[in-house]
Protein backbone atom coordinates (compact mmCIF):
# COMPACT_ATOMS: atom_id res chain seq x y z
CA UNK A 1 0.00 0.00 0.00
CA UNK A 2 1.15 3.49 -0.73
CA UNK A 3 1.64 6.13 1.92
CA UNK A 4 -1.23 8.19 0.51
CA UNK A 5 -3.58 5.20 0.71
CA UNK A 6 -2.57 4.54 4.32
CA UNK A 7 -3.14 8.22 5.14
CA UNK A 8 -6.63 8.05 3.58
CA UNK A 9 -7.47 4.97 5.68
CA UNK A 10 -6.21 6.72 8.84
CA UNK A 11 -8.32 9.81 8.03
CA UNK A 12 -11.44 7.70 7.44
CA UNK A 13 -10.97 5.88 10.75
CA UNK A 14 -10.45 9.21 12.54
CA UNK A 15 -13.56 10.66 10.87
CA UNK A 16 -15.65 7.63 11.86
CA UNK A 17 -14.44 7.85 15.46
CA UNK A 18 -15.13 11.60 15.69
CA UNK A 19 -18.58 11.02 14.21
CA UNK A 20 -19.47 8.45 16.87
CA UNK A 21 -18.08 10.56 19.72
CA UNK A 22 -19.92 13.67 18.44
CA UNK A 23 -23.23 12.27 19.71
CA UNK A 24 -22.10 12.92 23.27
CA UNK A 25 -22.60 16.69 22.83
CA UNK A 26 -24.78 19.06 20.87
CA UNK A 27 -22.29 21.84 20.13
CA UNK A 28 -18.84 21.27 18.70
CA UNK A 29 -15.46 22.97 18.78
CA UNK A 30 -12.56 22.50 16.38
CA UNK A 31 -11.09 19.87 18.71
CA UNK A 32 -14.14 17.67 18.04
CA UNK A 33 -13.34 17.38 14.33
CA UNK A 34 -10.84 15.02 12.67
CA UNK A 35 -7.83 17.07 11.59
CA UNK A 36 -5.02 16.27 9.21
CA UNK A 37 -1.74 18.21 9.14
CA UNK A 38 0.63 17.53 6.32
CA UNK A 39 3.86 18.94 4.98
CA UNK A 40 3.44 20.46 1.54
CA UNK A 41 5.82 20.05 -1.33
CA UNK A 42 6.78 23.59 -2.23
CA UNK A 43 7.42 24.33 -5.88
CA UNK A 44 9.79 27.29 -5.99
CA UNK A 45 9.32 27.49 -9.76
CA UNK A 46 5.52 27.74 -9.67
CA UNK A 47 5.61 31.27 -11.11
CA UNK A 48 3.24 32.82 -8.56
CA UNK A 49 4.70 36.00 -7.17
CA UNK A 50 1.62 37.55 -5.60
CA UNK A 51 1.47 37.13 -1.82
CA UNK A 52 -2.04 35.68 -2.00
CA UNK A 53 -0.66 32.63 -3.82
CA UNK A 54 2.00 31.96 -1.19
CA UNK A 55 2.73 28.31 -0.74
CA UNK A 56 2.83 27.19 2.87
CA UNK A 57 5.15 24.53 4.23
CA UNK A 58 2.27 22.93 6.17
CA UNK A 59 -1.45 22.53 5.56
CA UNK A 60 -3.95 21.73 8.30
CA UNK A 61 -7.47 20.73 7.31
CA UNK A 62 -10.63 19.29 8.75
CA UNK A 63 -11.06 15.84 7.24
CA UNK A 64 -14.06 15.64 4.88
CA UNK A 65 -14.64 19.43 5.11
CA UNK A 66 -12.77 20.27 1.91
CA UNK A 67 -12.94 24.06 2.17
CA UNK A 68 -11.81 24.39 5.79
CA UNK A 69 -8.02 24.66 5.77
CA UNK A 70 -5.16 26.64 7.26
CA UNK A 71 -1.60 27.04 6.07
CA UNK A 72 1.61 28.02 7.80
CA UNK A 73 5.36 27.67 7.99
CA UNK A 74 5.08 25.24 10.93
CA UNK A 75 2.38 22.73 11.93
CA UNK A 76 1.46 25.07 14.79
CA UNK A 77 1.06 28.03 12.39
CA UNK A 78 -1.16 25.92 10.15
CA UNK A 79 -3.31 24.91 13.15
CA UNK A 80 -3.63 28.55 14.30
CA UNK A 81 -4.80 29.55 10.82
CA UNK A 82 -7.23 26.60 10.71
CA UNK A 83 -8.61 27.61 14.13
CA UNK A 84 -9.15 31.18 12.92
CA UNK A 85 -10.91 29.91 9.78
CA UNK A 86 -13.08 27.59 11.86
CA UNK A 87 -14.16 30.41 14.19
CA UNK A 88 -14.98 32.60 11.20
CA UNK A 89 -17.09 29.87 9.57
CA UNK A 90 -18.77 29.08 12.89
CA UNK A 91 -19.73 32.74 13.43
CA UNK A 92 -21.01 33.06 9.86
CA UNK A 93 -23.14 29.93 10.20
CA UNK A 94 -24.56 31.20 13.51
CA UNK A 95 -25.50 34.53 11.86
CA UNK A 96 -27.23 32.64 9.05
CA UNK A 97 -28.99 30.26 11.46
CA UNK A 98 -27.20 27.21 10.03
CA UNK A 99 -25.70 24.58 12.34
CA UNK A 100 -22.15 23.33 12.10
CA UNK A 101 -21.85 20.01 10.30
CA UNK A 102 -21.48 16.99 12.58
CA UNK A 103 -17.81 16.04 13.06
CA UNK A 104 -16.70 13.24 10.75
CA UNK A 105 -19.36 13.85 8.11
CA UNK A 106 -18.63 14.92 4.55
CA UNK A 107 -19.40 18.61 4.04
CA UNK A 108 -20.38 19.32 0.43
CA UNK A 109 -18.71 22.19 -1.34
CA UNK A 110 -21.11 25.09 -1.77
CA UNK A 111 -20.67 27.17 -4.85
CA UNK A 112 -21.29 30.89 -4.80
CA UNK A 113 -24.44 32.29 -6.34
CA UNK A 114 -24.57 32.96 -10.09
CA UNK A 115 -27.72 35.07 -10.44
CA UNK A 116 -26.04 38.26 -11.67
CA UNK A 117 -23.54 36.49 -13.91
CA UNK A 118 -26.32 34.19 -15.16
CA UNK A 119 -28.32 37.22 -16.29
CA UNK A 120 -25.77 37.67 -19.09
CA UNK A 121 -24.85 34.12 -20.20
CA UNK A 122 -23.73 34.98 -23.75
CA UNK A 123 -21.78 38.02 -22.56
CA UNK A 124 -20.14 35.97 -19.79
CA UNK A 125 -19.03 33.31 -22.30
CA UNK A 126 -17.75 35.99 -24.68
CA UNK A 127 -15.93 37.76 -21.83
CA UNK A 128 -14.20 34.55 -20.74
CA UNK A 129 -12.99 33.89 -24.28
CA UNK A 130 -12.08 37.40 -25.42
CA UNK A 131 -10.88 39.06 -22.21
CA UNK A 132 -9.62 36.23 -20.04
CA UNK A 133 -8.32 34.25 -23.02
CA UNK A 134 -9.85 30.96 -21.87
CA UNK A 135 -12.05 28.48 -23.69
CA UNK A 136 -14.17 28.03 -20.59
CA UNK A 137 -14.30 29.14 -16.93
CA UNK A 138 -16.82 28.75 -14.13
CA UNK A 139 -17.53 32.19 -12.72
CA UNK A 140 -19.86 33.24 -9.94
CA UNK A 141 -21.19 36.52 -8.61
CA UNK A 142 -18.16 36.55 -6.28
CA UNK A 143 -15.55 35.93 -9.01
CA UNK A 144 -13.13 38.70 -9.81
CA UNK A 145 -10.41 39.52 -12.30
CA UNK A 146 -7.94 38.71 -9.51
CA UNK A 147 -8.94 35.04 -9.81
CA UNK A 148 -7.51 34.95 -13.33
CA UNK A 149 -4.09 36.60 -13.08
CA UNK A 150 -1.08 37.06 -10.81
CA UNK A 151 -0.06 40.59 -11.82
CA UNK A 152 0.25 43.31 -9.20
CA UNK A 153 -2.73 45.17 -10.72
CA UNK A 154 -5.66 44.40 -13.03
CA UNK A 155 -4.72 47.29 -15.33
CA UNK A 156 -3.93 45.05 -18.32
CA UNK A 157 -7.35 43.41 -18.13
CA UNK A 158 -9.08 46.76 -17.60
CA UNK A 159 -7.44 47.94 -20.85
CA UNK A 160 -8.44 44.77 -22.65
CA UNK A 161 -12.07 45.21 -21.53
CA UNK A 162 -11.99 48.78 -22.83
CA UNK A 163 -10.53 47.61 -26.16
CA UNK A 164 -12.99 44.74 -26.60
CA UNK A 165 -16.21 46.34 -25.31
CA UNK A 166 -15.45 50.07 -25.31
CA UNK A 167 -16.36 50.29 -21.61
CA UNK A 168 -14.15 51.68 -18.85
CA UNK A 169 -14.42 49.53 -15.72
CA UNK A 170 -11.16 50.61 -14.08
CA UNK A 171 -13.09 52.18 -11.18
CA UNK A 172 -14.27 48.69 -10.14
CA UNK A 173 -11.08 48.08 -8.18
CA UNK A 174 -12.35 44.79 -6.75
CA UNK A 175 -12.48 43.45 -10.29
CA UNK A 176 -15.84 41.82 -9.47
CA UNK A 177 -16.99 40.14 -12.67
CA UNK A 178 -20.71 40.50 -11.92
CA UNK A 179 -20.31 44.27 -11.62
CA UNK A 180 -18.17 44.39 -14.75
CA UNK A 181 -20.64 42.32 -16.78
CA UNK A 182 -23.57 44.44 -15.52
CA UNK A 183 -21.80 47.60 -16.70
CA UNK A 184 -20.88 46.15 -20.09
CA UNK A 185 -24.45 44.88 -20.59
CA UNK A 186 -25.88 48.30 -19.67
CA UNK A 187 -23.54 50.02 -22.12
CA UNK A 188 -24.51 47.56 -24.86
CA UNK A 189 -28.23 48.27 -24.27
CA UNK A 190 -27.57 52.02 -24.63
CA UNK A 191 -25.60 51.59 -27.85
Amino acid sequence: MTILRLEAIRENISAAWRFVVSFRKSTWALEDYPISIRAQRIDVNCGYTAARFKQHAYLARVVKWWTLTGGGETPQDAMRELAAQFESVKAERQREGRPLPRPGTAVPIQFAARERVGAHPELADDFVRRVLGLDWAWISDDSSLWDFHTDETSDALFEKIKDVYGVDVSDIESGNLAQILDRIAAAMRLA
